[in-house]
Formats: C-alpha cells, sequence, structure tokens
C-alpha cells in the first residue's frame, strides 16, 4: 500500500493557552492510538520548537559539511507528522482530517513515492535503516517490525 506523509508547520498551530493545548493532549493521541488499532500506522511525532538543535548537511564542495542551522533561511519549520500506510488518497485524507481534529490544527497530505523493488532482499532506506518491507511482506511480518540499523 501506498503510504502518506501527515505534517503542519509549526506555524499554523497558532498562539492559544497552555490550558487549550494540555486539552489537545488526549484528542490527539486518541488519533494515534485509532490509527494503530486500524493497522495503518507507521510513526508520529512532533518535533523540538525552535530551542532545538537544527543542522543541515551539505555534499555539494565534494566533502559533506555539516553545519547549526536550517539549510534555507526560512520563517516556517516542520511542527510534527505522522506516516500512514493506507490503500489510498481518500483514506489518506480521511486520516489527515482525524489528525486536524485531534490536534486542532491544519495538516497537510503528501504521498510517498512508490518503494523501488529491494536488491538481493535489503535497501537502505530514509532514518538511517535497512528497510526489509519486500522479505516482511514474504514472511507476514508488519514492515515496521523488521528495520534493522545500518552497520
Amino acid at each position: 500500500m501506498p503510504e502518506y506523509l501527515i505534517y503542519f508547520n509549526q506555524q499554523w498551530v497558532g498562539d492559544h493557552s497552555e490550558e487549550w493545548f494540555l486539552a489537545r493532549v488526549q484528542p490527539s493521541r486518541a488519533v494515534v492510538e485509532e490509527m494503530k488499532a486500524a493497522g495503518v500506522y507507521v510513526f508520529a511525532g512532533g518535533l523540538e520548537e525552535e530551542d532545538g538543535p537544527v543542522y543541515s548537511a551539505d555534499p555539494t564542495s565534494g566533502t559533506p559539511l555539516v553545519t547549526d542551522g536550517p539549510y534555507v533561511e526560512t520563517k516556517e519549520f516542520l511542527g510534527g507528522f505522522a506516516i500512514v500506510d493506507v490503500p489510498d488518497d481518500e483514506d489518506a485524507k480521511r486520516w489527515a482530517a482525524k489528525v486536524a481534529v485531534g490536534c486542532g490544527w491544519p495538516q497537510e497530505v503528501r504521498r510517498f513515492k512508490p518503494r523501488r523493488p529491494p536488491l538481493g532482499g535489503l535497501t537502505a532506506g530514509g532514518g538511517g535503516a535497512i528497510d526489509a518491507s519486500a522479505d516482511a511482506a514474504t514472511a507476514g511480518l508488519p514492515r515496521e517490525r523488521v528495520r534493522r540499523p545500518l552497520i
């Protein structure tokens, strides 16, 4: 099934009281639990705000250069996201709506490009892991349970 990214920019959240944010905890966690129960959950998480570390890695000079701060100066930054594994755009939009209601602010949805068939059973995946999803499918295991760290 295709995987979809549901995300928001921190600036879309708006200014609210601490009480308002605390009231969003239970509804947003309930949506994540609903995703897990439905078998569509891959990952979800919020990012640290302005005070959190941000680094950029740029290999264009021939030697990777890692610096503090974003690669491009911008006023908007990613606040959080979820990844769902659902059959189609309609299901992805339905889950995005549930996340938006749970959080209380707008969300966007984007479909990931299809994964290429693995070479020799394993391919390097994002996030510093080896993705053995093809092996998992044939073994009948959930994809997220077979991620192995790169060595």
